[in-house]
């Protein structure tokens, strides 16, 4: 029986109910593409940052992957990076990194490390501004690639995806693009938005998270846009067999074992920089004050649209759904 909540702890766990535990002087060697010198990722020496438990994490996640897709039919064939796949993925190509963009997970601050060890930058991140990061032709995607080029890369680098839990970035992506003031989200998504929800269609209020909600579940999946679209279809996980699965939830440890595993300078750390440094990030308690706001109806509606999230990427959606009915009964 797989674990009702998906944090670090219970993945190490459920693995070392399952996994034989290797003894704690011999180093579990696992390789991963474009690491220097394709060096085992061990215990000892110059790689020695991840540690049995982090590694046993990355066994666990993978595994829950490759199963989902596996009984899902979601892997298929066919080499060819899809166009709007490779267009979120981004290479670096001094530390051999490839970094696939999943919006409100940490994506702007991934950005800004692949463009310092691009340009071998000084590593002070709070000097680069948050919408330069987003438009700088300085960093290349995977699509500005020849296809060949690109099948080239994906077997050679060492390949990056975080993930998020599915409702909590939902709600943060509504905080971050309906409730501020950038131009196309605040304006012309909500007027888009306002248009169908209300009948006057020229009212001022903001966006609430039900109609936003509702705009959404409009849309073709494929249609969505990047910010609230499902996670496994902008990074096509069960195709492109990532090195690393980080997740938002340990964000810190994850990035410092990406960082060391690609040969990044010592000095340089995944930052703890937000948007909107006064506001607070979205953490449970703010999400289930949002989903409070939703009918059941769209509660389920949106399970089904984040269904392969929840399963792929091991989220615990009951545990958060218990919660929600227990405070709405």
């Amino acid at each position: 029986k797989m674990p009702q909540k998906a944090t670090f702890a219970t993945e190490v766990k459920f693995l070392k109910m399952h996994v034989r535990i290797l003894p704690k002087n011999i180093a579990p060697a696992i390789h991963f593409p474009g690491s220097p010198s394709n060096k085992p990722f061990n215990n000892h020496g110059s790689l020695c940052f991840p540690k049995e438990d982090w590694l046993m994490g990355q066994v666990y996640r993978k595994d829950t992957l490759n199963s989902t897709c596996l009984m899902n039919n979601l892997s298929y064939s066919q080499s060819k990076v899809k166009h709007n796949v490779a267009r979120q993925i981004f290479v670096e190509h001094n530390h051999k990194f490839i970094y696939c963009e999943v919006p409100k997970v940490g994506c702007s601050n991934w950005k800004k490390i692949i463009l310092f060890l691009t340009m071998n930058l000084s590593r002070k991140t709070n000097e680069v501004n948050h919408a330069l990061i987003h438009h700088t032709p300085l960093i290349k995607r995977l699509s500005s690639y020849p296809s060949d080029y690109q099948e080239k890369l994906l077997t050679s680098y060492t390949k990056v995806m975080f993930t998020r839990d599915p409702l909590e970035r939902l709600v943060s992506a509504y905080r971050d693009k309906l409730l501020h003031s950038e131009p196309y989200y605040s304006i012309t998504v909500a007027n888009e938005i306002k248009a169908m929800c209300r009948k006057n269609k020229n009212s001022t209020e903001k966006v609430t998270f039900p109609e936003f909600v509702n705009f959404i579940l409009t849309k073709k999946q494929e249609l969505l846009d990047v910010h609230w679209k499902p996670m496994f279809l902008l990074c096509d996980p069960c195709n492109i067999h990532y090195d690393i699965m980080g997740k938002f939830e340990t964000l810190e440890q994850d990035s410092e074992h990406v960082l060391r595993n690609i040969d990044a300078p010592e000095d340089m750390h995944y930052p703890n920089l937000k948007t909107y440094s006064s506001e607070k990030r979205t953490s449970d308690d703010i999400t289930l004050e949002y989903l409070r706001k939703l009918s059941s109806e769209q509660i389920e509606k949106i399970k089904k649209l984040y269904q392969m999230d929840f399963a792929l990427f091991n989220y615990p959606y009951d545990l958060k759904m218990n919660l929600y009915e227990t405070d709405t009964v």
